[in-house]
Formats: C-alpha cells, structure tokens, sequence
C-alpha cells in the first residue's frame, strides 16, 4: 500500500472512531429535571422563581416553572433547594498551564509534559468554580490544546476551552521568552517578525490544533525587559495576523497596555483587546466604532501587589504591575460609562486558577453593574466567540451549562465566587 493509502486509512479510521464515540455518549447521555428557588435571565436581568428545566441530550430540552412543568416518568430530578440558577461563567483569558503560586521561575524548568499536568490540575479548578467555558490565550508546547482534546474525548475534566497555542509577537517583545542568556538560543513559539512570519505562526498554531488566536501588541508586566506601554507590533504585523485568523474563522485576542498598541491592533481588527490598560477617549471611541471587545483582568493587581514579591516575581515586574493597575481600573470604569463591549477576562494563573469569579465583584466596584458583570461572562463572551446560538444563556435549545449559586447575584455579584452546582454539556460535575 502507498504511503498515501496509509494516510487515507487511518483518516478514515478517525473518522469513523469519532464519530462511534459521538453516538455513544448521546446514547449514554443521562437526562435531568433541575428545579431551584430562582433562576437568573442575563438577557433581560430578571430573577424567575421556582424555575424548572428539562436537559436531554446535553441540551436544555425545556423551561417552565414548577408545577407548570413535570419531570418526565424514570427521569432524575435534581432539586437545588435553597439555590438560585445561572448559565456557566465563561472566562476569555486564561494561563492554564502555569500557577501563580508557583516561584516565578520555576515555569522556565518546566518541560511541555509538567506544563500539560498542571494545565489538567487547573482545568478541573476552573470547571468547579463553575467557569464552564474559557479562552486560554497562550501556552506553550500546544499543551493547553492537548488538554483541551482530552476533556473533549472525556478522557479527563474541565471547562470548554478555546486555545490559542502559542502567542504571536516580535523577537524579544512580550510573547518572547527574554529570561535566559544569549548562548541558551531560547526563543518562544510564537516568535514571528514582519507581515509573512505572522501569517507563519498563526497558520502553524492552526496546523497544530489552535482555535483561536492571541498576539502581542505591546509589551507587558510579567515579561522581562519590554515596557508595558510601549506598541511592539506593527500594523502591517497585526493586520496580517487578523486577516489569517479570520480568513480560518477563528477570534483574534491582541495583548495590549499601551496606548498606540491599542488603537493599531483595533484598527486592524482584532476581535478583543485585552488588558487595555492606557485606554484614552481615542482608544475608547475607536472600539466602539470597531465593535472591538475589552478584554480587562482588573482583579489580579491584589493578587500580584499582595503575594508576588513572596512568590519571586521580579522588582522590574512588581513595578510594572504598579504602574498599571490604576490607570487599568481608570481606563475600565471609562470604558464601562462609554458603552464599549466588555467580556470577562481574569489572567488566572497572575492569580490562582479557580479563584476567577473574584473579579466580579470588581467589575462592580469599578463601574458596572452587578448584571453588566453577569453579562460580560456569559452572554458577551459567547457573542465574542461567536456562539451565541449555543451558550451563554439558560434557553431551550441551548447547551446545559448550568450552574448554581446561594442567594441573588443581581444583588450581590460575589455570590458567584461561592458555586454549589456545576452542569457542562448536560454532565452534572459538582452538586
């Protein structure tokens, strides 16, 4: 046989066992009746009392209220006495495969196979604090993709993740590795300098499993010898990475602090600019004209100020981290009063992975409404990500991702922090 006829073979194969294993969790697929005290709509910010849902299949089959709706005969009833309901939380900028509270450089001993174990370890952590869907925008060695493909095939457990693969920047910018000395030759993945090198490593992330993109915009915190607010991409570099990642339908998220950065990777149509930490009115007002979404971690500052030093975070990078994170709440509360697009972007792995609802209570503190934070995790992060249609919401026809809560987090958005309830696909994981 030709080694063509091989390749057909085992394609076919794959085909074939992808499609067995389909079948057979919809064949296995458990079905439910989950009722509560309340439920919360994130479209029109109503609290439903005594709500009932009926999951088949791993989507939401029906909705009604207690009474009005029966639990069909044989199947399980899930009663969340005392628990109000939401949809999943969706988290679009995680690190899984690194720990805050590891010592800062121990990540640079780390082999791709360590990386991938800690990124299984958080995966979990994030789906039990009821993150039901999140965007890793950046990793090295393609191991969050990896872990991504593992949860899929049900192998092991965690969110739904959407990976970016390595992150896209210039030789020696922030998405490079500048840590070692000249003769260890060490660069990242994702380094790529000029319009066709870009174009390069976005087709190499999606060659190897990437279904997204991120690239690197400015300089940043946690890297060393880059200033925060200084535009390291050219325009031509971000429209060329743009062009690539939508040409394949995929989102583009571009790291961005700096000023010039964010307007450059704006104009070039990035799907969300995150960080935005130097956002002036300009910045602000092209977003809006563009649809661009800000993408704002404006939790981790306490994290990093309070516990990065004792963790070995360099003074170059704690004072970075000073510098920013008061013009970042500034430039998020300005952004919130303007009406740009926001979705919920935590930078776990600054801070420890399931601990990502904590930014909630922020994104009230610093301007929005506890329903406008609600809504940037779920219904916003979906429409980002173009999958509107399944997630985001509790509605018939929709994915079951479901979670509960205690008490009402229109009132009080740190109630989230505190989840009692994860369902993922119509699989209760947590209850």
């Amino acid at each position: 046989m030709s080694k063509f006829g091989k390749i057909r073979n085992v394609v076919a194969g794959a085909a074939i066992l992808a499609s067995t294993s389909i079948a057979a969790i919809e064949a296995n697929a458990k079905d439910y009746f989950v009722t509560a005290d309340a439920m919360i709509d994130v479209v029109d910010g109503k609290r439903i009392e005594r709500p009932a849902i009926l999951v088949r299949h791993g989507r939401i089959s029906a909705i009604g209220t207690q009474g009005q709706l029966e639990a069909p005969q044989g199947i399980e009833v899930v009663n969340l006495e005392g628990q109000t309901l939401m949809p999943g939380l969706m988290d679009m900028h995680v690190h899984l495969s690194s720990d805050a509270e590891a010592p800062f450089y121990a990540g640079l001993g780390q082999s791709i196979p360590r990386q991938t174990v800690v990124a299984v370890k958080n995966a979990r952590r994030t789906l039990m604090a009821g993150f039901t869907t999140v965007r890793n925008v950046g990793a090295g060695g393609y191991s969050v993709i990896g872990v991504r493909d593992g949860i899929n095939a049900g192998d092991i457990i965690g969110p739904r993740i959407y990976a970016a693969g390595h992150s896209v920047g210039i030789t020696g910018g922030h998405c490079d590795n500048n840590f070692l000395p000249p003769e260890m030759k060490l660069s990242s993945g994702g380094a790529a300098d000029g319009p066709w090198a870009v174009r390069a490593k976005v087709r190499e992330n999606i060659k190897y499993g990437a279904n997204a993109i991120k690239v690197c915009a400015t300089g940043g915190v946690f890297s060393k010898g880059t200033k925060v607010g200084v535009q390291q991409m050219t325009l031509e570099e971000l429209k060329a990475a743009v062009e690539e990642a939508h040409l394949r339908g995929l989102t583009i998220a571009a790291h961005a602090h700096g000023t010039d950065g964010i307007k450059a990777a704006i104009v070039a149509g990035v799907d969300s600019i995150e960080h935005a930490s130097f956002a002036d009115d300009e910045a602000i007002n092209l977003a809006k004209k563009f649809g661009t979404y800000f993408s704002m971690d404006i939790y981790n500052t306490e994290y990093t100020l309070a516990f990065g030093e004792a963790n070995g975070v360099p003074e170059e990078n704690i004072n970075k981290e000073k510098q920013v994170s008061a013009a970042q709440r500034d430039s998020f509360n300005r952004a919130v009063k303007a009406g740009v697009k926001m979705v919920f972007g935590s930078d776990a792995a600054i801070y420890p992975h399931g601990d990502n609802g904590k930014q909630l209570s922020r994104m009230v503190q610093f301007g929005m409404t506890p329903l406008q934070a609600l809504q940037a995790a779920t219904i916003n992060a979906a429409t980002l990500l173009k999958q509107e249609n399944d997630l985001g919401v509790i509605r018939e026809g929709y994915i079951a991702d479901i979670i509960a809560v205690t008490g009402n987090p229109l009132d009080d958005v740190a109630v989230a922090e505190h989840v009692s309830f994860v369902m993922k696909d119509g699989e209760i994981y947590k209850r």
